[in-house]
């Protein structure tokens, strides 16, 4: 499967951002699905996950109750709504396919077997 994510650009704190990931050539709805983000200089971290038919929904703690992650398997689309960004929620944002349907979705990054090129967001203070 290729994903393309988009929706990311320059902000400012309080704002909202809803970012998209459109899979193409396999099954949305055949994986898991992640959103990962990468500051510079640090390591690439787990924001978000869903599961195959979006009954269950995962965050990372410091996303919990400003973020939601959806997905729409009709139109082979994830989403990650973003409120009252933060400025330490700048990063490049990258969404991520896992074909392990099974269990809770991983929090890793090497959990995830596709992923999409990256969009940024940056948010100012």
């Amino acid at each position: 499967v290729q994903l393309q994510a988009s929706g990311g650009g320059l902000v400012q704190a309080g704002d909202s951002l809803r970012l998209a990931c459109v899979a193409s050539g396999r099954t949305f709805s055949s994986y898991t699905m992640g959103w990962f983000r990468q500051a510079p200089g640090k390591e690439r971290e787990f924001v978000a996950a869903i599961n195959w038919n979006g009954v269950s929904t995962y965050y990372a703690d410091s996303v919990k109750g400003r973020f939601t992650i959806s997905r729409d398997n009709a139109k082979n689309t994830g989403y990650l709504q973003m409120n009252s960004l933060k400025p330490e929620d700048t990063a490049v944002y990258y969404c991520a396919a896992d074909r392990n349907l099974l269990g809770v979705p991983s929090s890793k990054w090497y959990g995830y077997d596709y992923w999409g090129q990256g969009t940024q967001v940056t948010v100012s203070s």
